[in-house]
């Protein structure tokens, strides 16, 4: 059964995510460290919207959103546009 919370929880830690990056983009030059997080935090922003995407994708195709899963980031990271 499609659970629409799943939706609220996923934009939650998308919300949680950007607000994490704006506060590393805002101290400007930024440590080796605070730039490894950072790109930890986008690649994470990825999965997150496209597990979104796919959860919205099946329950517009009949699927079942439940079944979508968080892909790796190998494979969020070679999508275009």
């Amino acid at each position: 059964m499609d659970d629409p919370r799943a939706d609220d929880e996923v934009l939650h830690r998308i919300q949680k995510l950007v607000e994490h990056e704006h506060r590393l983009l805002e101290q400007g030059q930024l440590a080796s460290s605070d730039e490894e997080q950072l790109t930890k935090i986008q690649v994470q922003l990825d999965q997150c919207w496209d597990l979104l995407r796919q959860r919205r994708a099946l329950r517009e195709t009949g699927g079942d959103p439940e079944t979508a899963k968080v892909r790796a980031p190998t494979v969020v990271e070679r999508y275009l546009g």
